[in-house]
């Protein structure tokens, strides 16, 4: 069990006061994670102590910050189950997504231009009426970017359907995943239902009509175990401060076949193998993947981030959060006029619960919520879409983390009833 009296003393932000005297009350993880001591202060020790531009210079400095920069590579790639040649930087997610994507719009405008294809860049290649396969509660980030795609190439979406209470139709996958499928890219967890998705049982149908898996992982990396080989995934993308890291850090796992087929993105230096005026040649992965200047001590920081979550035990971290979950789904569910948008049980969900107050807009609940101290998130989650299937325009969402315990869920019931009699509703 979690001792999250002492955890909160890594984080000497929840101990801060709003508005002037209110104690914050943060249940925004979802949204980003706020972030411990020892990650502030490995990426100030980074700068203070090895700044240099990695795989570059010759000089001592350089040697220190590459090996940071490696060894980084190797601690993330461990807490994920990953091999270090299989992790690739990148700001954020949907970085990494929009990566993925744009690597199918630049295989297929080679095969349109007559262009040679580099080994492997076939598979990447869409033609008019190849289908991609998203589901209902797809992030912004998992869906704009395949909109463009689809765009570009003449290939149509599919989705796989969610129900009322916020859970995937996966009885006949057969039906939307077909040998005219080619990409099918899913939530891991929802960002706005919080549902656990069962990924493998989807992936496992990819797989037996040959299309590419992807997940989006971002609100599970930060959550509980995940062994990315086990997933049958071909790429995973997660955000580093959704996890306790720094903002602008990202990473995509893909498997070194994935990788090594998969077009560049972005372009320029040091993702090269050699460079002449008329054409250029690129290096493995993941260094084809990493143009220009890294972010070197954000990359140090999630090292960080990671070693300390491992310390406190991802498990631990999980049935911590279940706990949590349970419990203010409860809370909420016994307050006239609150109905949850997504599952009702703890039983395949994350932490994030989304609910909306009848009579009163998420916007007004939020706001007498954060005059309280309580932060929560208001509107439609970056999940426009999914909220239209839910039938609501926004919602208000609290999101629970390691840090989290059960007196902020009272704090958060008796800031919802404050709202309600405020307005008039109670």
């Amino acid at each position: 069990m979690l001792d999250v009296a002492r955890i909160r003393e890594d984080f000497p932000i929840l101990s801060r006061k709003v508005h002037g005297d209110v104690p914050l009350v943060y249940l925004d993880s979802a949204a980003t994670s706020q972030k411990p001591l020892s990650v502030i202060e490995a990426e100030s020790n980074f700068y203070l102590n090895a700044n240099a531009a990695i795989h570059r210079g010759a000089h001592a400095l350089a040697e220190i910050a590459t090996e940071h920069y490696e060894s980084s590579r190797a601690a993330i790639a461990h807490f994920i189950g990953a091999r270090p040649n299989e992790v690739v930087f990148v700001k954020n997610a949907t970085e990494a997504l929009n990566l993925i994507a744009y690597g199918f719009s630049n295989a297929t405008a080679k095969f349109r231009n007559g262009s040679q294809l580099l080994a492997g860049e076939e598979r990447f290649v869409l033609k008019p009426g190849d289908e991609i396969v998203l589901t209902e509660m797809e992030h912004h980030a998992n869906l704009v970017p395949w909109q463009e795609v689809v765009l570009k190439t003449g290939a149509v979406l599919k989705f796989i359907p969610t129900t009322d209470d916020g859970r995937l139709v996966v009885d006949n996958l057969a039906d939307i995943i077909t040998e005219r499928t080619k990409v099918v890219s899913v939530v891991h967890q929802s960002n706005l239902l919080g549902t656990l998705n069962p990924v493998q049982l989807i992936g496992a149908q990819a797989k037996a009509v040959g299309a590419w898996f992807i997940l989006d992982a971002c609100q599970s990396v930060p959550h509980m175990s995940v062994d990315v080989t086990t997933l049958g995934a071909d790429f995973v993308a997660f955000s580093g401060h959704k996890m306790c890291g720094p903002t602008g850090i990202g990473v995509l796992w893909g498997s070194s076949e994935a990788l090594d087929a998969l077009p560049v993105f972005l372009t320029g230096g040091s993702m090269i193998e050699t460079v002449y005026f008329d054409h250029s040649t690129y290096a493995k992965a993941p260094a084809k993947f990493e143009a220009g200047t890294p972010m070197s001590a954000q990359i140090v920081g999630l090292a960080a981030a990671v070693k300390y979550l491992s310390d406190l035990g991802m498990d631990a971290i999980a049935e911590h959060e279940h706990r949590l979950t349970a419990a203010a789904l409860s809370a909420l569910q016994q307050i006239d006029g609150v109905r949850i948008v997504g599952p009702t049980e703890a039983l395949n969900r994350g932490s994030a619960i989304s609910f909306v107050v009848d009579s009163l807009h998420p916007h007004d609940v939020g706001h007498v919520l954060d005059s309280r101290g309580v932060a929560v998130r208001v509107g439609h989650h970056c999940a426009w879409p999914t909220c239209r299937r839910m039938n609501v325009p926004a919602t208000t969402r609290a999101s629970f983390y390691l840090y989290n315990d059960e007196s902020e869920i009272e704090h958060l019931v008796s800031g919802i009833l404050a709202a309600q009699k405020f307005f008039g509703v109670a």
